[in-house]
């Protein structure tokens, strides 16, 4: 069992305290370093796994207490695996979980501010100590005419404070990730686009009731009744789902009937999203979902939604889901319309580009080809990671390649597989396939 985070009386909200904070953030890592070469002059084997360590426990304090946007940038690296040292994974996933959680005052503050009443005066019963507590907001249990609520409120400060909290995490992004500065900017402006609308409570009821409606029509996917007349821009509530969070539920041994019949739920949520809908709950890290009593998938979280233009959908699935591979001259024109090719490549780099990405998209497409796929097999998920680790090293992709597109839709897709992967689930792959063409 973890430990119950301690609660957190304040949050810095103001740029000056924010930026103040990274600053000190900023020094500690500084003092790591010297502490790190100090010990290399006695010992010059020594690796680099406690600075990695005491660097991630360090940037992981102070983001937590800062909440918001540079904590979910954390969570979001924390699943992509192969971009981070493995200390930082395992100490940015508890964002996923357990940040620390605000303290009742603050809570009471924040419906007076929205609601004008406090949280009793609303609910008939309202529990202060919350339930859950993540990167932009946290979770308590209430009850209102005998009913069970979830009430989901967001951090003070945090909605107003993405753009210039950005911009304070870009320098440890740039020194963790290796990108160069334009493909940085691409990916932190993508991040602030779907963290704006995350922070928007209002835009997450509305999308809530739109995509639980649309997936209603799924096997062994539930969700919970949303109430607008009870949310605002900052609160939501939502009837309270029973359930485990997928690690609980793997404690439990299920059987793999039970397993891939959770993975089944999973694999057509997204895939019912992605090619009937255009748009997908891009979101794929565990906690936002729940396994109910009876073995249903309950999906608790639509805050960050990913729309897909056809200009990108077509081409990317037309390569993952047909022979379109097989045929060079079509895969490289759909290259080019991804951005995966530029205009001006010279031949050999259009050679090489098209080598790579058609290795990357065969290794990617693989549950695709046949009408089930075992997600148990660690093959697979080896030669991804291997792949990844070796274009990392690659200096022709420290330059930006692919549309924007690519980053949300790439971290649904393997976050997806990782979760797949971690249920050791069988699933049929061809319940909901892409809409595709054959040439350009």
């Amino acid at each position: 069992m973890s430990e119950t985070p301690k609660e957190q009386n304040s949050i810095p909200t103001s740029k000056v305290q924010r930026s103040a904070k990274f600053v000190k953030t900023g020094l500690k890592i500084g003092g790591n370093y010297v502490k790190h070469y100090s010990k290399k002059l006695f010992n010059p084997e020594l690796d680099k796994s406690e600075l990695d360590q005491d660097n991630a426990a360090d940037i992981y304090q102070s983001l937590s207490e800062l909440k918001g946007s540079a904590l979910k940038v954390a969570q979001m690296l924390s699943m992509d695996k192969n971009l981070l040292p493995q200390a930082y994974v395992d100490k940015f996933s508890q964002s996923q979980y357990n940040a620390p959680p605000l303290s009742g005052p603050l809570i009471v503050q924040t419906f007076r501010k929205y609601f004008g009443k406090t949280p009793d005066q609303i609910y008939d019963k309202f529990n202060l100590r919350s339930t859950n507590a993540a990167s932009i907001g946290q979770v308590h249990q209430a009850e209102l005419n005998g009913k069970k609520l979830a009430v989901k409120i967001q951090y003070p400060g945090v909605g107003n404070s993405i753009s210039s909290d950005l911009k304070l995490v870009k320098p440890f992004a740039f020194r963790l990730l290796g990108m160069n500065e334009r493909e940085l900017d691409i990916y932190m402006h993508e991040v602030e686009e779907r963290l704006l609308e995350e922070t928007d409570y209002e835009l997450e009821v509305r999308r809530s009731i739109e995509f639980s409606t649309a997936c209603a029509i799924l096997n062994n996917v539930v969700f919970p009744t949303y109430y607008p007349e009870l949310s605002s821009k900052r609160i939501i509530t939502m009837d309270w789902l029973e359930g485990k969070h997928l690690r609980e539920f793997l404690a439990t041994n299920p059987s793999q009937e039970l397993r891939n019949q959770i993975g089944q739920a999973l694999w057509d949520f997204y895939n019912f999203q992605q090619h009937e809908l255009r748009a997908v709950h891009a979101d794929p890290h565990p906690g936002n979902f729940l396994i109910t009593p009876d073995g249903k998938l309950g999906v608790i979280d639509f805050g960050c939604i990913k729309e897909m233009p056809e200009d990108f959908y077509t081409p990317f699935f037309s390569l993952t889901s047909t022979d379109l591979l097989s045929n060079k001259e079509e895969t490289i024109k759909a290259f080019r319309m991804l951005e995966m090719i530029h205009t001006n490549d010279s031949p050999a780099q259009v050679e090489f580009y098209y080598n790579a990405y058609k290795e990357m998209i065969s290794l990617f497409a693989m549950p695709y080809i046949n009408s089930m796929f075992d997600f148990a097999q660690t093959a697979f998920f080896d030669s991804l990671y291997q792949f990844g680790e070796k274009i990392s090293k690659m200096p022709e992709f420290k330059q930006p390649r692919g549309v924007k597109h690519f980053i949300y839709v790439n971290r649904t897709n393997f976050g997806l597989y990782n979760i797949l992967h971690e249920l050791k689930a069988e699933v049929r792959t061809d319940t909901y396939k892409p809409h595709v063409v054959l040439e350009y």
